[in-house]
């Protein structure tokens, strides 16, 4: 993706493929420890033999995401050859951390999505290549790679796990489905004749579900919750339509942002 700054300053980004979950919970839990980047031998070795990166791709690992909700994306040279690119690594960082931090989509931080600076071309006047020129730049392009690469919009999920009489699993089963739960399994509880049943809920479908599991049950189940995972969105947010289309629109205007989605030729500019 293109994108050009004041007084000729131009960059050109490309988006490689989203992380797996393996590798970005690595990056939550601490597995991956972020602040070894500064001991690039170790940090690169680290990724080659747990992640499987290329070594030399892993060595060019500039910095992470925007911590703490950000931190999970990765930004890495990729440039060849290119003169004063190193003058421009703290800026061309600092608008990747606010593209992580912040989202095209709705304001809210990316996870899992790895940048790779692919090509650089800048002014040789050192006055025409501060931090003025490439912060907006690099925020732009980042933006323009998200929405080129089919952004999609990820939800906070419970594991809940609900305890009940057998005669009422109807109601359980019924209400864990008008909220959007996925049941992982049901079975019995050891010396009981009480089943206990585990689901994924989307933590947006959490709110009102006490009242509503009681209501189904006759007040006979009893549950507990905890975060579990990030999960994505059903449906394409960008999609007219869909769910997470209508989730997008509902967090724009709570955000006071303009209810017009953006469109890539806002961020990418041509050649």
């Amino acid at each position: 993706m293109l994108g050009k700054g004041s007084k000729q300053v131009q960059s050109l980004v490309h988006v490689g493929d989203s992380f797996d979950e393996v590798f970005v919970k690595g990056i939550e839990t601490e597995d991956i420890r972020t602040e070894e980047i500064t001991n690039m031998k170790v940090f690169a070795r680290d990724l080659e033999d747990k992640y499987l990166w290329n070594v030399g791709e892993a060595r060019k690992v500039w910095t992470f995401g925007c911590p703490p909700d950000g931190i999970a994306n990765v930004l890495v040279d990729l440039t060849k050859g290119v003169q004063y690119v190193h003058e421009i690594r703290d800026s061309v960082t600092a608008g990747f951390m606010h593209a992580t931090r912040s989202g095209v989509l709705c304001d809210n931080p990316l996870r899992g999505v790895r940048f790779n600076l692919e090509s650089v071309t800048l002014h040789s006047d050192a006055i025409h290549r501060g931090a003025g020129q490439i912060i907006p730049c690099a925020k732009r392009v980042c933006y323009a790679c998200q929405l080129a690469s089919g952004p999609r919009l990820m939800e906070p999920v419970y594991l809940v796990e609900i305890v009940a009489p057998p005669d009422v699993q109807g109601g359980v089963i019924n209400t864990l489905h008008s909220r959007r739960a996925e049941i992982e399994q049901i079975q019995e509880r050891p010396g009981t004749k009480l089943l206990v049943v585990q689901a994924q809920l989307p933590v947006m479908e959490s709110f009102g579900f006490t009242t509503l599991l009681s209501q189904s049950t006759g007040g006979k189940a009893v549950f507990q919750m905890k975060f579990s995972q990030w999960k994505l969105m059903p449906g394409n947010p960008m999609e007219e339509g869909t769910y997470a289309y209508r989730v997008l629109l509902q967090t724009r205007k709570w955000k006071g942002l303009k209810e017009e989605l953006p469109v890539f030729s806002d961020y990418c500019d041509k050649l």
